[in-house]
């Protein structure tokens, strides 16, 4: 398949997991947990038919980093699920795409990089942006400000792994996502057990068929498919497609789940959307 293709495809298809996470009757930790578990089983699946041996050996210090930057997936996880409760999608989706702006902002304080003036500016844009999505007076919601709070800490999460990520070197995309699906369930196991336990008996067939999806097509065959579009695209190229992501989130916030979205959110949203893709196209 054409790296394009397999990009678009991979990043509209998380574009959709709101819709499918809001079909599943359990709690978010729950909803992670199974997802992790449920990618894990396919990529060692697929590893397993390919006879691609998966090795620990040689990771020395990116072993630590790989499981803490798991367990943050997880968490991080959690948080999204959690916002797409409380307010719109589009809201939700946008609080967390606040990521690479904190990215940006943490790498030199991390790793001694410079600010330039150009990084200061999509900052300042960005978080205008932000200002105007969270809106106290637009926002809906069951609790609209505690989905945006939520939606900011899986953003930090987020930016969490990508900045472990920068410190991992000894392993591949795929393996590293696989073995950071398996941090992330090790970790929400035994947080599962000490916060409720599980709630299977809330499922029906429309809960297990979403379960299935998250944990299958947005997880492990859109982790697939974007890490391999990865390795064959440009850098500036996949920046500019992994927008389809929060395009087709806002989307099928506004059309499939009927979420208002005032004007000034949107002009927001295009903010955050385009100052962070100006960031990361000038970092080539």
């Amino acid at each position: 398949m054409n790296p394009k293709i397999k990009m678009i495809l991979s990043t509209a298809t998380f574009g959709t997991l709101s819709i499918f996470v809001r079909h599943i009757p359990l709690t978010s930790a729950e909803v992670a947990l199974f997802r992790a578990v449920i990618a894990l089983g396919l990529l060692l699946a697929i590893k397993g038919i390919k006879k691609e041996p998966l090795s620990l050996r040689g990771l020395g210090s990116d072993l630590p980093l790989l499981f803490l930057s798991g367990a943050a997936m997880g968490f991080n996880w959690i948080f999204l699920f959690e916002a797409y409760k409380y307010t719109t999608v589009s809201v939700a989706t946008l609080s967390y795409y606040f990521a690479p702006i904190i990215v940006m902002v943490a790498s030199p304080l991390l790793f001694r990089e410079r600010m330039t003036q150009k990084q200061v500016v999509c900052f300042a844009g960005a978080t205008v942006g932000l200002v105007l999505v969270v809106n106290p007076g637009a926002l809906t919601g069951s609790d609209p400000m505690k989905g945006v709070l939520f939606g900011l800490a899986a953003a930090t999460l987020y930016a969490t792994v990508v900045l472990l990520n920068k410190r991992i070197s000894r392993v591949g995309g795929l393996d590293r996502t696989l073995l950071q699906f398996a941090a992330a369930a090790v970790v929400l196991l035994p947080y599962i057990l000490a916060t409720g336990g599980f709630h299977l008996e809330r499922m029906d067939g429309t809960g297990w068929l979403c379960l299935l999806s998250v944990g299958m097509l947005h997880s492990g065959v859109a982790y697939m498919m974007y890490f391999s579009a990865l390795a064959d695209l440009p850098g500036q190229e996949a920046a500019i497609l992994s927008y389809v992501d929060p395009l087709v989130a806002v989307i099928i916030s506004m059309t499939v789940l009927r979420e208002p979205v005032s004007p000034l959110q949107l002009v927001g949203g295009a903010m955050i959307l385009a100052f962070t893709l100006v960031n990361e196209l000038g970092s080539e």
